[in-house]
């Protein structure tokens, strides 16, 4: 007893201790917050002659949040997620604004897509030559994707203990066969006939990829590696010959082999490189560098706007998985997004629509709900759809009415395919948990769709046609905004995924750009040369985005800390786990892109 109740004090000690360090975190937390909400409106001054600081550590979106905050507290550091609108409003900006004198990459590391960062790479090269300033890039490691970022500057420095990735990429994908094997449980997956590509549901029936997803994954990699070797190129003067070697044979293991092989400008440590900038920029070198940061700078940067206020060209935004009903946080909601686009068709102050789609799929019948409000608003007004990182299977879907389609040589798109899965838990049930199920139908096929039994021969062939006519429908959708026939959209469809560049030798995409390059282009179908911007849906209120924001915050803080890199991992299982989001007829693409 007394061991017992000397345990039990000991807990009640400790819950008391975490709630004392709860309570004063909170309170810290709105005292923080207070003083945040108080300067807005009020932007950070920027210095004469200060260097820009970008340093991309956290999740680039497409779009940031509205409400900046400056919260430095664990998982609430950092609230507010800096979107690619506002990295390239901020370096189109910083190229005629006197008080920036400079720009320094910090990249440690960046939580990007390759398409995400194509769009800043490419505005980092016209900030560079239309402004005349430099652009100094470091890190104390390169990882294959800050390196491609860092070939946009016009020197690149390692840490000369440093090291730079250089290996070539890869694709891992984790398979459940096994688990559900174990659990009893046969995930039921059909996909459309002939749609041998979509291979979202391989990762709950097999234990290795098929031969079709192998070939895809294959050209994929491909076309995201010559991106990657194009750059480097650029910057280096070395052949795809030679760095393809590089990688082959694992040359660059160290920062000496880096410096070596031409693939750094020097080896330095930070407080050499900004004396290196200090020089670039014509300052004393015992003089201290004014720094402004990238998150702050961004406050500062004006509304894009130009001309008349009544001639409108509106961004709107649709990011994340497509689901039935309202938009959440890292989803499309097909009742919310075609209530914007429907919006932004009966504005008539609205000349012009931009669709920014940076999305996997999802619901095939969410995707058609927003098809349609494409598909109307095109007969209106230019609608132009910018495809980000990913625009592919439901992504597709929704982009494929549009007037005119833009992607990045990078975007995985494509997709064009359906399945459905239907999980059989009877023997997981029976077998696991010694539970039985037994009742009375009125009809037939009342209980089709049921976890409790496999489906019969007969109700697959059910099954198997409903995704058929929706993959029918899919190939008509995009044969009749395309301008192709049927067999040529089933052709190059069949659930592949191609790169943005493919799409565009195929026919799937129109021209090769991001985001800027599709508003010019919507502004120039609609006769504007003076308009302004407007972005949609309308950005949430300041407490509760910010509620949303600590919560999601909070999550990733707590996975990234006990995980590390296999965050991913979990990510992946939570999708297994989460599986019955999944069930029913599906427009998806079967796997994420990360790169490292």
């Amino acid at each position: 007893m007394r061991q017992f109740l000397k345990f039990m004090l000991a807990s009640m000690l400790g819950t008391l201790l975490v709630g004392v360090v709860l309570i004063f975190l909170f309170i810290g937390m709105i005292a923080a917050l207070g003083a945040s909400v108080a300067m807005q409106g009020k932007p950070a001054p920027i210095s004469e002659r200060s260097v820009l600081h970008i340093k991309l550590d956290k999740p680039v979106v497409d779009r940031g949040s509205k409400d900046q905050f400056d919260l430095d507290m664990g998982p609430f550091s950092s609230v507010s997620q800096l979107g690619l609108n506002q990295i390239l409003a901020s370096l189109e900006h910083a190229k005629t604004d006197d008080r920036i004198a400079g720009i320094f990459l910090d990249l440690t590391y960046v939580d990007a897509g390759y398409a995400t960062m194509r769009e800043i790479r490419e505005k980092l090269v016209e900030f560079k030559k239309e402004s005349g300033k430099p652009v100094i890039a470091f890190s104390d490691t390169y990882t294959q994707g800050t390196y491609y970022l860092a070939t946009a500057a016009d020197s690149i420095y390692l840490q000369p203990k440093g090291d730079l990735d250089h290996r070539g990429l890869r694709s891992e994908y984790m398979f459940f066969k096994g688990m559900f094997e174990k659990l009893d449980i046969d995930v039921q997956f059909i996909r459309g006939r002939n749609n041998k590509f979509k291979s979202f549901g391989e990762m709950y029936t097999e234990d290795h990829m098929s031969p079709a997803n192998r070939e895809q994954n294959r050209m994929i990699l491909a076309g995201l590696w010559k991106e990657h070797l194009d750059a480097i190129g650029q910057h280096t003067g070395l052949s795809h010959a030679d760095l393809d070697r590089m990688a082959e044979q694992l040359d660059v293991r160290n920062a000496e082999d880096a410096a070596e092989r031409g693939l750094v400008t020097g080896l330095k440590y930070r407080d050499e490189v900004l004396d290196v900038l200090k020089r670039s920029m014509d300052m004393p070198t015992d003089e201290d560098v004014e720094v402004a940061e990238l998150q702050k700078y961004a406050r500062t940067v004006p509304d894009e706007r130009t001309g008349k206020l009544n001639s409108k060209l509106a961004v709107i935004y649709a990011e994340g998985s497509i689901m039935t009903g309202k938009s959440e946080d890292g989803t499309i909601g097909s009742t919310s997004l075609a209530a914007t686009i429907r919006e932004a068709r009966e504005d008539s102050s609205i000349k012009a629509i931009v669709l920014r789609v940076n999305s996997p799929g999802g619901s095939g019948l969410a995707s058609d709900v927003i098809w349609r409000e494409v598909d109307l608003a095109k007969r209106v007004k230019p609608v132009v759809v910018s495809m980000g990182d990913v625009a592919a299977s439901g992504g597709y879907y929704i982009s494929a009415p549009a007037t005119r389609i833009f992607a990045e040589p990078t975007t995985i798109t494509g997709s064009i395919g359906v399945f459905g899965m239907i999980p059989n838990m009877k023997g997981f049930f029976n077998n696991k948990l010694g539970i039985t199920f037994d009742g009375e139908k009125t009809h037939k096929y009342a209980d089709m769709m049921t976890v409790s039994r496999p489906l019969s021969e007969e109700e697959l062939a059910i099954v198997q046609d409903y995704v058929d006519e929706f993959y029918d429908g899919f190939k008509e959708r995009v044969a009749e905004g395309r301008k192709m026939t049927v067999a040529q959209v089933d052709s190059i469809g069949q659930g592949r995924v191609w790169t943005g560049g493919d799409a565009l030798r195929l026919g799937l995409v129109d021209e090769l750009g991001g985001l800027e390059a599709a508003k010019t282009s919507a502004a120039e179908l609609a006769g504007m040369s003076d308009y302004r911007v407007v972005e949609l849906p309308k950005q949430k209120e300041l407490i509760e985005q910010l509620l949303e924001d600590l919560n999601m915050q909070a999550s990733m803080w707590v996975a990234s800390t006990w995980m590390g890199e296999d965050v991913e991992l979990l990510k992946q299982f939570k999708r297994a786990k989460d599986a019955k989001e999944h069930f029913g007829i599906q427009a998806r693409m079967p796997y994420d892109i990360v790169i490292h």
